[in-house]
């Protein structure tokens, strides 16, 4: 692969790694906290459908992020070392156990009702991905910087 490939796959990475980074600060600071504010009786429909929903949204860039993340690591752009690409992939397994043993649980129990105690839950704990991604985001911005330098 050429080193115009390489980067076009950093680049690839990047757009994956940024949307992921808004969609969270945005499910963060406005959508989970907004839960509270749904009536008890139509919680459990209107959480079921956020959950089918935003699947749609966040599965593709997630796989995409992890694919380019690993396939960096044997198309690395020139510039970009191997402690970036190790730190963005521990960065990367942190959101996806997170998502899977905090996230994804706390998510199953409001779609049978609503629970403020598990709401909060959800607002507290998804700061661990809020924060993994944003980490995520400028170190990316620096494989990007320094390939193209």
């Amino acid at each position: 692969m050429s080193e115009s490939e390489a980067r076009l796959l950093l680049l690839v990475h990047l757009a994956a790694t940024l949307f992921m980074t808004g969609v969270i600060w945005f499910v963060q600071v406005v959508h989970y906290p907004l839960f509270a504010g749904v009536g008890p009786t139509e919680f459990s429909a209107y959480e079921q459908r956020h959950t089918m929903l935003t699947t749609w949204v966040v599965a593709p860039p997630m796989l995409l992020e992890a694919m380019t993340g690993v396939l960096l690591f044997w198309l690395r752009p020139v510039g970009v070392t191997t402690w970036q690409l190790v730190l963005g992939l521990i960065l990367g397994l942190v959101i996806w156990l997170s998502t899977a043993w905090l996230q994804v649980p706390c998510h199953e129990l409001l779609s049978r009702g609503f629970d403020a105690a598990v709401q909060q839950r959800l607002v507290v704990t998804n700061w661990i991905r809020t924060v993994a991604w944003s980490l995520r985001a400028l170190l990316v911005l620096s494989m990007v910087w320094f390939s193209y330098r």
